[in-house]
C-alpha cells in the first residue's frame, strides 16, 4: 500500500509525521508533491520520502491519494488528476475544508472511492481526532485501508457532512483553546512559586490524564468531577469560583464564535 500527498503544508506534514512514527508506512511508500519546489523537495529528502515532479505523478504512484491543498486550488488539482483517479482503482482522501463529496465526485467522476476527512493537528503525536465521511463507492477493504491512515494516528468519528463545521470547532480549533487553558493553569502555578516549566508539565500531564479518564471511563465528565470534588473541599471552592467567573459560558461562547466565523458570519 502506497500513499501520496498533493500538498505538504502543516496538516499534511503532521499526518505524515504521525504515520512515519507509527510505522504505518515506510518513508519509501510516501510520495509528495507541492507547487512550491523549494519546500517539498527538501522536505522529502529530509524524511526519505519520494518527491514526485507533478500532481499526476503522485496519483499514478499511490493507492491512497491525499488531497492536501488550499481550498482555492483544490478543484484545479482534481481536474488535473481526474483521468488517473477516474479508473476507480485509487482512493481519494481529502483534508480540504469545505469541499463536499458531491463536489469532488462531480470533478473526478462518480466511480472514484472518496473519503472526506477533517483531522486536527494532534495527528502528529498519534493523538488526533478526525471526522470522516465516505461516499458509496468506498466500502470494504478499501474503506478499512483509508480509515487506517487516521485510526493509527488517533481516532475517527463518522459524521454527516453538515456536521463538519461543529466538528471543526470542537476538535480542529480546540487544541488552541486547550493549550490556552493549560497555559492559564501553569501561570497560576508560577504565581505560587513554581517555575513555568514545572507548572506547564504538571498542568499538561493532568490534562492528558483527565482526557484519558473521560475516554476510558463509562462515566460522564460531571461524574468524574464528583470523584475529585469532596464535600466542602478546596476543589469545590475552585469550581464555584470558576463558574462564578463564567468558565462554562465562556467556553460555549468561544465555540459559538468559531462556528459562526467558519460559516462566514460575524463572530
Amino acid at each position: 500500500m502506497k500513499i501520496g500527498f498533493i500538498g505538504v503544508g502543516g496538516m499534511a506534514q503532521a499526518i505524515i509525521a504521525g504515520l512515519l512514527t507509527a510505522k504505518t508506512f515506510a518513508p519509501a511508500d510516501v510520495t509528495v508533491h507541492s507547487h512550491r519546489q523549494a519546500s517539498y523537495q527538501p522536505y522529502a529528502a529530509a524524511h526519505g520520502l519520494v518527491a514526485a515532479d507533478s500532481n499526476v505523478a503522485v496519483a499514478e504512484a499511490s493507492d491512497l491519494v491525499v488531497l492536501a491543498v488550499t481550498p482555492n486550488v483544490a478543484a484545479d488539482v482534481l481536474r488535473e488528476t481526474a483521468d488517473v483517479l477516474a479508473t476507480g482503482e485509487k482512493t481519494l482522501i481529502s483534508i480540504v475544508a469545505g469541499l463536499s463529496l458531491d463536489e469532488m465526485a462531480g470533478i473526478v467522476g462518480g466511480n472514484v472511492p472518496i473519503l472526506r476527512t477533517l483531522p486536527n493537528v494532534n495527528v502528529e503525536v498519534q493523538a488526533g481526532m478526525t471526522a470522516v465521511a465516505a461516499n458509496d463507492k468506498l466500502t470494504g477493504d478499501e474503506l478499512t485501508a483509508a480509515l487506517r491512515v487516521f485510526n493509527t494516528i488517533g481516532s475517527t468519528t463518522d459524521l454527516a457532512e453538515d456536521q463538519f463545521g461543529v466538528f471543526s470547532a470542537l476538535a480542529g480549533s480546540s487544541p488552541a483553546y486547550i493549550d490556552f487553558f493549560i497555559d492559564s493553569l501553569s501561570r497560576a502555578g508560577v504565581k505560587y512559586g513554581l517555575t513555568k516549566a514545572q507548572a506547564t508539565q504538571i498542568a499538561a500531564q493532568a490534562t492528558l490524564g483527565s482526557a484519558k479518564m473521560v475516554l476510558e471511563s463509562d462515566k460522564i465528565p460531571f461524574a468524574l468531577i464528583d470523584q475529585v470534588a469532596s464535600p466542602g473541599g478546596s476543589t469545590v471552592a475552585g469550581l464555584l469560583a470558576m463558574e462564578e467567573a463564567g468558565l462554562m459560558t465562556a467556553v460555549v461562547k468561544g465555540i459559538d464564535a468559531t462556528i459562526k466565523r467558519d460559516a462566514g458570519e460575524p463572530a
